[in-house]
């Protein structure tokens, strides 16, 4: 049966248009900057009105020591009183693609449904910086995040880091920072559907060849632009980690048509087994990011259903 068969009908939608307008998805087109701004384009054609519930900021803060400045974008709900919770947001993309702007629609969502205040980084991408930039960037932005709690107004004991693909990679390799080094103390992380794997070695990972969405010579040579030609350490595939103790409460979700599957399958038994706290979700007939190409659809909305009810849950 092809891997296809398996995919929600309603999800499935917005997905064949896509491989309509260019087939073979977005790791068809091989220029690194021309992908980029295919992406741009295709998001920049997707009118969302702003949300007049969320105040924006766009602002620059230290980067990591020696390294440039990044910028980050703060979300605050309008009406909202008294001290609030406080979300770190790291954007998705494979290490290789993605923005805040890209993500802003979803940042702006989490923002007004919790009522928390959202910081969203933005890191450098590979192949231009491969690892451990991006890492130290998204670091570094908590770092400032954490450092900041009063004037941002959330609460420094209700804090917690989501991202999703890329982006849950760098959130489980963020936290594994933060335990190590003694850095901000974490409440939550919620690392969606994470890239954590380099090894590409798991079933999943071999019958994910044709969606159109991730699939695993994209995902084959997003690894090799990150790591360089470098061996990857815990703070590049997370799944590497030997010592999962002492990291936040986690919730995980991944589709059952989505590449990443058993890689996140697997690090969710782990961190169980390490005494972490995991809530754990697959969707079936769900393919990577389908809640993010298909919101309107009945399996979105469970998903984003989920999430949300688990974000409130660990931080009030």
């Amino acid at each position: 049966m092809s891997r296809r068969e398996l995919i929600d009908p309603e999800v499935a939608v917005p997905l064949d248009q896509l491989l309509a307008a260019l087939p073979g998805g977005f790791n068809a087109v091989p220029d690194i900057v021309q992908r980029r701004a295919t992406v741009q384009a295709m998001l920049a054609g997707i009118e969302i009105p702003e949300n007049p519930n969320v105040v924006k900021e766009d602002r620059t803060v230290p980067g990591p020591e020696g390294e440039p400045d990044i910028t980050v974008r703060i979300y605050k709900p309008a009406h909202a009183t008294g001290t609030l919770p406080g979300i770190y947001y790291i954007h998705g993309g494979g290490m290789i693609l993605g923005s805040v702007d890209g993500e802003d629609p979803n940042a702006t969502y989490i923002c007004d449904e919790v009522q928390a205040v959202v910081v969203s980084v933005e890191y450098r991408l590979s192949p231009e910086h491969p690892h451990p930039a991006p890492v130290e960037d998204c670091y570094a932005g908590l770092v400032w995040m954490a450092k900041n709690a009063a004037e941002l107004g959330y609460d420094p004991q209700r804090l917690a880091v989501y991202g999703a693909s890329a982006g849950g990679g760098l959130t489980i390799a963020t936290a594994l920072l933060a335990r190590d080094r003694g850095g901000p103390q974490l409440t939550f992380m919620m690392p969606i559907y994470p890239m954590i794997d380099d090894t590409n070695t798991t079933a999943s990972s071999h019958e994910i060849t044709d969606i159109g969405i991730w699939d695993r010579s994209g995902n084959i040579e997003a690894w090799a632009w990150y790591l360089g030609g470098k061996p990857a350490d815990q703070y590049a595939a997370p799944a590497r980690a030997e010592d999962l103790a002492g990291l936040p409460p986690a919730f995980i979700d991944v589709g059952t048509v989505d590449l990443f599957r058993d890689e996140d399958i697997a690090f969710a038994k782990r961190l169980m087994a390490a005494g972490v706290p995991t809530e754990l979700h697959i969707h079936p007939g769900s393919y990577h990011a389908a809640e993010t190409f298909a919101g309107e659809a009945a399996l979105s909305r469970r998903i984003w259903a989920l999430r949300l009810d688990a974000l409130r849950r660990a931080l009030t």
